[in-house]
């Protein structure tokens, strides 16, 4: 299976390499407040499924562009075709194609592919964590202060930026330094290979994380929501770290958000 996964995310890449810097502003639509679409996103999707479902015809899909393609209750291929698209149009070099598969509720296979740099993170459930042929681990620090964070800005619910910024205050004065590179799966593969200590984010999809919280536990490290619970897949809240410091990081974010909230619920007048 991880053979096929890291042929589809490698011919998806070749796709968005070839658009790269090509995009006119015709191609471009906006699916939503702060979220854009372009054919390219559709093309690297429907190549990923394409090469998939030759191997495995039986098998369901979760994918960003085209929703939920229900066949399987037993595997879900969960698909990112462009993990960063407001990058990738403003031709920032910070974008990945994500591909991850769920075995009924278990995430067993991540890829994360980084076409500009060709790195290829990818892990199997029980076999490791990998960068190219290379194996890849967590940092070992157990300070904070030591540590470099990644986080995300809430673009899809800024109705709850203040509680966001709160949370921020509380690890940006604690740690080494705070990064927002605008792609999620990017910061997770930075994490599981160590450059990253950390990672926080919410208003995040299941093709957001599935792949990265699969290669960052096969790497050493930990994934849960904000409450140290494992329903980060489906309820918006992630955080990821080296192991070490998750203690530190959720009590810190929790300090901002002592319990669950929808991230997308209309902000009350």
């Amino acid at each position: 299976m991880i053979t096929v996964a890291k042929s589809a995310a490698q011919a998806a890449g070749k796709i968005l390499i070839e658009n790269y810097g090509k995009l006119s502003p015709h191609a471009i639509r906006q699916k939503a407040a702060n979220d854009f679409i372009s054919f390219v996103d559709e093309q690297s999707e429907d190549k990923i499924i394409s090469i998939i479902k030759e191997t495995y015809p039986a098998h369901s899909f979760l994918a960003e562009e085209s929703g939920l393609q229900q066949h399987s209750d037993t595997y879900q291929w969960i698909i990112d075709p462009l993990d960063g698209t407001t990058n990738y149009i403003h031709q920032i070099p910070v974008f990945a194609v994500s591909i991850g598969l769920k075995l009924k509720d278990e995430l067993i296979l991540g890829v994360i592919y980084n076409p500009v740099s060709n790195e290829m993170f990818w892990a199997e459930k029980g076999k490791g964590a990998f960068l190219n042929d290379s194996p890849i681990q967590v940092t070992n620090k157990d300070d904070i202060s030591r540590c470099l964070i990644a986080t995300g800005f809430p673009f899809k619910a800024k109705q709850h930026l203040p509680a966001y910024l709160e949370a921020f205050a509380e690890i940006f004065l604690s740690c080494r330094g705070m990064r927002r590179m605008g792609a999620a799966a990017i910061d997770l593969a930075y994490v599981a290979a160590g450059r990253f200590d950390g990672f926080w984010e919410f208003g995040l999809s299941p093709w957001d994380v599935a792949a990265g919280a699969v290669i960052i536990r096969e790497a050493g490290g930990m994934v849960s929501d904000f409450w140290n619970k494992p329903f980060f897949l489906h309820n918006n809240y992630i955080v990821a770290s080296n192991g070490n410091i998750h203690k530190d990081l959720l009590y810190k974010i929790q300090k901002a958000f002592p319990f669950y909230i929808d991230v997308y619920e209309e902000p009350k007048i």
